[in-house]
């Protein structure tokens, strides 16, 4: 536990895959915590929040960021059985889908198993047409025995999506009414209201999406406000979205594919809230965790996004396999993603090659150095060998470190050659696997990487932050205070926001009225649910005419429309045209301003400690370099590598030739 700044009291919890981050920024100043994350997520928020005491009950914000949503559809486990309602002839839109496939040359490819078997795909009669006309009344007879049919069969939760409907929901609203008139007392997402789009596969594969992970999370969103209740805490409880932005528990609830990227987001917009801050233009953040390792960029002080993902999909190098998951639409921070984190695992082929990942061993049982019944070796385990980290403890001395279990389980895979050889190896192979993630938001997006600033968190990214520089030609690093828990600060710092559309389809003329008409409607809905102070951020998704796919730019009434998308054209494909812009919808989403904490900030909290010395590998070689207490350094304090700077919730390696210097936000690397 540690004491940093003043601020009235936010708390945010962090439930990664490996460990639980928590941060409490009041008026005792900020406190931080790193815990093994139980086996029920719940669990972990109560046992690290025992450590606040009285404060919980005081807390006027909670923020949280779960995984809970992508390692459901991953695993395909604790899924709601669910129904997929459509009109007569599309039952198997789930798997005509798109003509994508994960393996282009195989003859053999199989795309994902759809999340709803065909035999629990029921149709019913009634068609909308192009212009939002009804072209067929809902047959309700049909509607009644298909609600009937729900209700015998024990379904959780239905999914409802007819052809048009974003145009003209009103046999969505008649389906669900009949279901609820029958007697179904589960779930049900309409897409009219879960992804108010044209394109139906994507539209159908969102809200299937949506519908199946419902009760899961409704379920933990309810266990935990139940368990901050029990700690005293009446706050609300408030969720990362997977745009960066906020959202309540009951949103979380109702619409999980809003929040399916919840936890890798956080870590960007802490790295945001930095860039703003110290005014950097272009940022790289760099997060390696206990599972994966997470890449993205801040330009000019604004995340980039993208509007579709593929949840459950595989990636290759970074990279997401097109066809390989589940299309989930809406705005996402770009990410590019590896299975390189501490716990990630290595191992031999049958060539007798080291090879890294994907798998992990996770928080249970976790690295073999951990000593909690782990014997593969891992990532953390190569870094302990090779004097990286701390041999004797982590987390200030609660994770006691076991070296010589490091070594049994290296032994494994070492066969005739050298332990720490192997462990080098291991460590130069993750490397390679996260600088070819880092290049995929940079250099393969046509951005100079020497250009960026790299921003280094998570418990394992400052460890590697000078390795992968070096391999980028960036110069310029940055790891902020409590690294480790960066990501759990981002969850302090965004506002919490409810997205709003609606479909034009047609000539950017008159959008100031529909915009109009749009935000009435939002600020009705807002106030139903509490929130009597918003503003708006408009934007719209457009196109030229003629093409197939959208852009998504920021709106405002000064006729800018067409030349910022000309330009924004240009600069993603190279050219821009004369062509007329056709605009597909328009986006309003309302902001509640949150109350903001302040960057985390160097605060020497210990009697300056002289620099001891251990043997450790950095680049290749073994020396013994000078080991820094964090919490001993002031600000100003400079140096030059090769050294190791130990923190509570992260280690910083520097390599040779960098130079290093406490400054109020973390310590900055140049070379």
């Amino acid at each position: 536990m540690r004491h940093l700044g003043k601020s009235d009291l936010s708390l945010a919890f962090d439930i990664g895959g490996t460990f639980t981050d928590i941060i409490s920024v009041g008026s005792r100043g900020v406190r931080v915590l790193k815990l093994p994350t139980s086996a029920n997520p719940a669990d972990s928020l109560i046992e690290g929040s025992t450590f606040l005491g009285e404060d919980a009950r005081g807390a006027g914000l909670v923020s949280h960021a779960t995984t809970l949503a992508t390692n459901a559809l991953l695993t395909r486990s604790s899924l709601a059985r669910t129904v997929l309602i459509t009109n007569q002839g599309f039952r198997d839109i789930l798997e005509v889908g798109r003509q994508r496939r994960p393996e282009i040359y195989s003859l053999e490819v199989r795309r994902p198993k759809p999340l709803i078997p065909r035999r629990d795909r029921l149709t019913v009669a009634c068609r909308i047409g192009g212009s939002g006309k009804v072209l067929e009344p809902l047959d309700r007879s049909g509607a009644m025995k298909v609600a009937r049919r729900v209700i015998r069969g024990g379904f959780d939760s239905v999914a409802v999506c007819f052809l048009n409907s974003y145009l003209n929901p009103i046999h969505e609203l008649q389906m669900r009414d009949i279901l609820r008139e029958e007697g179904f007392g589960g779930h049900v997402s309409v897409s009219s209201e879960v992804d108010r789009e044209y394109r139906e596969y994507e539209r159908t594969s969102t809200t299937v999406v949506n519908a199946c992970l419902v009760p899961l999370m409704a379920g933990y969103m309810s266990e935990l406000s139940g368990s901050l209740r029990k700690l005293g805490s009446p706050a609300p409880l408030h969720v990362m979205n997977s745009d960066g932005t906020m959202g309540t528990a009951r949103a979380a609830a109702t619409r999980p594919v809003s929040s399916i990227e919840s936890g890798p987001a956080a870590g960007v917009v802490a790295a945001r809230r930095l860039a703003r801050e110290l005014s950097l233009r272009r940022v790289i953040s760099f997060d390696m965790g206990g599972t994966t390792a997470k890449a993205g960029t801040v330009i000019d002080g604004e995340a980039e996004v993208i509007e579709e993902f593929e949840a459950a999909g595989r990636t290759h190098s970074g990279r997401s396999v097109a066809g390989s998951g589940y299309p989930v639409r809406g705005t996402f921070i770009d990410l590019a993603e590896v299975s390189a984190g501490g716990g990630t695992v290595a191992w031999l082929d049958e060539d007798g090659q080291v090879n890294v990942g994907p798998d992990s061993a996770g928080s249970i049982p976790g690295p073999a150095c951990y000593g909690r019944g782990g014997t593969k070796p891992t990532v953390t385990d190569a870094n302990v060998l090779l004097g990286r980290l701390s041999p004797r403890h982590l987390l200030g001395g609660a994770m006691k470190i076991q070296p010589r279990l490091a070594e049994r389980a290296f032994l494994t895979i070492s066969r005739q050659r050298d332990i720490k050889k192997t462990a080098l190896a291991v460590v130069r192979i993750v490397n390679s696997m996260m600088a070819r993630a880092v290049s995929l938001v940079s250099a393969e997006r046509g951005r100079d990487p020497r250009e960026f600033t790299m921003v280094a968190f998570g418990g394992a990214g400052p460890v590697h932050a000078c390795d992968l520089a070096e391999d980028l030609g960036i110069t310029d690093v940055v790891a902020p205070v409590h690294a480790g828990l960066f990501s759990a600060y981002g969850l302090l710092s965004g506002d919490l926001a409810t997205t709003f559309t609606l479909p034009v389809m047609g000539a950017a003329r008159s959008l100031g009225n529909r915009f109009k008409q749009l935000e009435q409607a939002a600020a009705r809905d807002m106030k139903k649910n509490g929130f009597s102070e918003f503003s708006f951020a408009r934007s719209a998704k457009a196109r030229y005419s003629g093409q197939s796919h959208e852009l998504l730019l920021p709106y405002s009434d000064d006729g800018s429309l067409k030349a910022s998308f000309d330009s924004r054209h240009r600069e993603l494909y190279g050219y821009s045209s004369d062509d007329p812009l056709e605009v597909v919808n328009i986006r309003s989403v309302a902001l509640v301003s949150r109350a903001k904490v302040s960057l985390l900030s160097s605060s020497s909290t210990r009697a300056s400690v002289r620099p001891w010395r251990r043997p450790a590998w950095v680049v290749g070689t073994e020396s013994a370099v000078r080991v820094y207490d964090r919490e001993a350094l002031v600000v100003g304090e400079k140096g030059v590598g090769p050294c190791v700077i130990e923190e509570y919730d992260s280690t910083l390696v520097v390599n040779p030739h960098w130079r290093w210097r406490i400054e109020d936000y973390g310590t900055r690397l140049s070379r």
